[in-house]
Parts: structure tokens; sequence; C-alpha cells
């Protein structure tokens, strides 16, 4: 009696395994797959196990084929299902919840890569021309990716590993092309890359991080999608209108004071508060932690100064300004980190790595264009929060700016500010990373509306009722600590 068959067997016509394979089909313990491949498993789709076989599988169909042109790129099927293999002829196959394109053409090179069960993978710089390839669809996915697809995948290997990455890339299609007889697909690829590298025209080049790129205006696609999935969800959200009535300097300037505490905090610059209200209030510098003290005040002083935080970008020459300016009072005490100036090398938190410096100018840009499409004050914030925030245009500091950046919309739209006190940290954190590694936009905008409501309750009048107002709603606790109540 068998026993652990394993899901997929292999037979030809007059073997012992087909021998075995007829057996245990006429016992009922196998069914046939596809020709010559049985499964053992009675229950699952045909479609689901193709799937999840599916090179062995074509190893076994197709011995010796070439896993290439947009199926060698994307690795993996098309969206409706196909790949397509170069091989000794052309061919149609469908096999549960799959379709095989065969292409005549060139076998393995030397070049190509070895896959599984014999098969081979076009190599990166073969791939690219046999994406250059003229070809229709027939009713199908075509066999090379889009014009702009390839553009796109073009301008992000200049992006990631340099011109040289790009250079190289069209040294190795030349070199093939030859040897291949894509001579006239070597060209157009030639092309592509010579106008993302600014050597030919432009004009030619149709995805729009590409031509930005050979204009000299280069973006970040990716960042660029995530602002453009916040943006929907902001226009499709009825957030509420929490106008602020005329503020009493004393409520600006305490409101001003929690709002840096509580900025500061979060990026771990830490005080007492009696201490943070001398530096703010009192402009008390301790002597044993100057710089940090700068943080806080400079942080304070752009707050508390209504007529700074009423002015708002109106175009992306005033973004970028803006933002320099801010951040030069807030980072004052930091020299070394280049207050008012943009990053020069990339920076890091974690796993996410931010904007690329050679990008930072071109991904503000395209946030700011999207700006320009947003009402609602409370949208307006969180979407520039959230953009500084992800692109992080500066050494250090991004994100005591990016929360200035919200209030001052806020502010100039008449709202209610908002503040991320201790205790809701971590929801403030786990909402960024969700858009920023999700691409789930809901959180950020249910968090800060929270918070923002959270702020409207709080009476800042008179400071030490502000304090106690805060302390019952566990404001100043860490996060493993206690929740943030809303009812104070």
């Amino acid at each position: 009696m068998e026993k652990n068959i394993p899901e997929l067997l292999f037979t030809s016509s007059n073997d012992a395994q087909g021998r075995l394979c007829r057996r245990l089909l006429r016992d009922g313990k196998v069914r046939k797959l596809v020709p010559r491949v049985y499964t053992s498993n009675l229950s699952a789709p045909p479609s689901s196990i193709v799937q999840r076989n599916l090179y062995p599988i074509l190893a076994k169909l197709f011995p010796g084929a070439l896993v290439s042109h947009r199926s060698a790129l994307e690795g993996k099927p098309a969206e409706d299902g196909t790949i397509f293999l170069t091989y000794g002829y052309t061919k149609k196959i469908e096999l549960p919840g799959l379709t095989v394109r065969l292409i005549a053409g060139p076998q393995s090179c030397g070049r190509d890569m070895a896959f599984v069960g014999g098969l081979h993978i076009s190599c990166e710089a073969r791939a690219y021309l046999e994406n250059m390839q003229p070809a229709r669809s027939r009713g199908t996915v075509a066999k090379c990716l889009p014009r702009t697809e390839v553009e796109s995948r073009l301008e992000r290997i200049c992006r990631v590993r340099g011109e040289e990455g790009l250079n190289k890339l069209r040294d190795e299609a030349r070199e093939l092309a030859g040897e291949l007889g894509m001579e006239t697909e070597c060209d157009a690829l030639a092309g592509i890359i010579g106008a993302i590298l600014s050597s030919r025209p432009a004009g030619t080049l149709r995805n729009h991080a590409a031509r930005a790129r050979a204009m000299g205006q280069p973006y970040d696609p990716d960042r660029s999608a995530l602002f453009q999935t916040l943006f929907s969800e902001l226009k499709s959200s009825e957030l509420d209108m929490a106008t602020e009535n005329r503020m009493s300097a004393d409520e600006v300037r305490n409101l001003a004071f929690f709002e840096a505490y509580f900025s500061n905090y979060i990026e771990g610059t830490e005080f007492e508060l009696e201490e943070a209200r001398d530096i703010c209030f009192e402009n008390k510098i301790p002597r044993e932690r100057p710089v940090d003290a700068h943080d806080i005040l400079g942080t304070f002083r752009v707050v508390s100064d209504l007529t700074t935080m009423r002015e708002v970008p109106c175009s992306v020459e005033t973004f970028i300004d803006i933002l320099k300016r801010r951040h030069a009072v807030v980072m004052a005490a930091h020299k070394g980190m280049h207050p008012g100036e943009f990053k020069e090398k990339p920076n890091r938190a974690g796993e996410t790595h931010f904007v690329d410096p050679e990008l930072v100018r071109g991904t503000l840009g395209h946030a700011f264009e999207l700006l320009q499409g947003v009402e609602h004050p409370l949208a307006r914030a969180s979407f520039i929060m959230f953009a500084v925030a992800e692109i992080h245009p500066f050494s250090d500091g991004n994100g005591r700016i990016a929360r200035i950046m919200m209030n001052a919309e806020l502010v100039y739209g008449g709202m209610v500010k908002i503040m991320i006190p201790t205790v809701y940290r971590d929801d403030y954190l786990l909402a960024l990373r969700a858009l920023s590694r999700q691409g789930r936009a809901e959180p950020l905008v249910k968090m800060l509306s929270h918070a923002q409501r959270f702020c409207a309750g709080i009476d800042f009048e008179d400071f030490d009722r502000a304090r106690h107002l805060l302390e019952v709603a566990n404001a100043f606790k860490d996060p493993d600590e206690a929740r943030l109540k809303f009812s104070v």
C-alpha cells in the first residue's frame, strides 16, 4: 500500500512511474491534472494546484523552455493568467487556470539563468530586448509589457543603481543583440535609456517618472502612489469641522507649549514638564542639555507665532521655502544637520527608507499638485503632514516639521490644532506605517480626527487647568502604561 504519495507525479507512456500512476488512478488515489502530470490532491481545484506547482509542471511539459518576455521581468503569469515561454515552436496551450504561450525563438544563451527543473529564464538584458519587440494582444495580454511600464522599470534602475547601472544594462543588451538577432530592439531600448539619461530628447518618453527624470525633475513614483491613495481617502471621507473660536493670548501660548512639548517628546527629546516650561516661557537653557533645550524652544517659537502659522504654501516654491524656514528655526542648534537645508545623504527609520536626496524636490512637487485639490482644512493638514513625514526631506527634525506644517493648515483654516500626546504616540506611528507600508490610508485619517477631537476638549486658558486635564486623560503616560481618555 502506497504511503505519502507526493502531490505531483510526472510520467511518460512506458516507464514504471507511468504504470504506478495508472494503477493509482484506477484505485482512486490520484487524478489526472494535465497531460503527463497526476496529483494526489483530490480536493483542491486544479487551477490552484497548477499555480502552486507552476514551474515544475512547465519544466515537465516543455523541457528546456525559456521563461521570457514580460514573464521574465514580472516573475509570474500576467494578470489574465498567461505565461510566455520561448520554445522550439509557436503555440497556445490551455492548462487549468493558466494559458501558456509558446513563442518560437532563440533558446537559452550563455547569459540566461538556469531555473527550475531544467527551465531557463531570460537574463535582464535579454528580457528588456524581448520587451521591445512588436506585440499584439490577440484576445489576451501581449507578450511585451506596455511601453510606459518598461520606461518605469528603467527609471527605477536609474534611481536605485544610478546612471552606471543603466549604462551597464544598455552595454549588455548591445552585446546580446547580435547573437539574438535583436538589433532593432536594441536600438529602441538604447533610445529609451538615452532619453532617461538626458543624452536624447525626452519627448519620446511616455512614462511620467521617466520623463520627469530626463527633464531634471526626478521624483519617487512609489511615494506619489501613496499620496494618491491618501488623496482618494480624504476626498471620500466626511470630516468634522472642529472650528476654533478666537483664542486669547494665554490660550495660544499654552496650547503652543504643550504642542511643542509633546512633538519633541515623540522624537526622544524628553524634559520634565516644569523644566520644559522654564525653557519656553523663561528662556532658561539648562547647561547640560543646551541642544535639546533649543529643539523644544525652537518648536515653541514657531507654533506660538500665529502670523507664521497662518502661512501655507501656494506654490511648490513657497512649499519648499516654508519648510526650510521653519526647519532652520527648529533645528538651529544642530549646525551639523544643516538647518534649513535638504538632506544630502539618504536616511531611514527601521525598515523604511525615505525618499532619496535627488528625488526630494520632485516628490514634494508631486505632493503639492495633489494638495491643491484638497479643500477641507483637516484633510489638507493630514495630507501635508504625511507627505513631509514620508519624504523626510531633512537629515533630522522631519517629524516635528511635518506636524508644524499640519497645524499651520489648521490655523489657516480656522480649525482646532492637533497634538499627539505621549500616550497616543504608538497610535500615531502605527497609522503612519499602515499607509507607508501597507497602503492603508483610513487608519491615519481616523487617528488624526480623534487627536483633533481630543485637543478640542482641553481648555488651554489656564496652564495648570490644562495640565490637570491632560493628566486625567493619561496624556503624559507611555503607550504601554495606559490609553488616552477622550472624555475629560
